[in-house]
């Protein structure tokens, strides 16, 4: 498998990205092609689904961007990932945790959790 900081670092390159041809090769070299994306707010089936669901966060919170909050971890093919939205040197937004599930060099589905859930007029505090 890849190394638990290299799938992030990738895994964040793509959740950054806001060129949407680079976005989707980003995606397209991290995700298989029957990946799913799971999470309280989306959830998608295909690389093109998973592309569409960052391009949609991204216009949702416009000025953020994705950090890892530590270091990754990961064992037997799935990587744990804590990560951040915030604007670029501000406090975190929302926190979340994703679990990647790999077939030892993509992503097959990635499952996500965040604190707080955003909502549709903002964020919850």
């Amino acid at each position: 498998m890849s190394d638990p900081d290299d799938v992030a670092r990738r895994y964040l390159a793509a959740w950054n990205e806001r060129d949407q041809a680079r976005r989707r090769a980003l995606v397209d070299a991290l995700w298989t092609d029957d990946a799913v994306h799971v999470d309280p707010i989306a959830t998608a089936a295909g690389r093109a689904a998973v592309d569409a669901v960052i391009a949609t966060a991204q216009r949702q919170f416009p000025g953020l961007g994705y950090r890892a909050a530590g270091s990754a971890d990961g064992h037997h093919g799935v990587v744990r990932l804590t990560w951040e939205l915030a604007p670029e040197g501000g406090p975190a937004v929302i926190i979340g945790v994703v679990v990647l599930v790999t077939d030892g060099a993509r992503v097959r589905a990635g499952y996500g959790f965040l604190d707080p859930v955003p909502t549709e007029a903002g964020v919850d505090s």
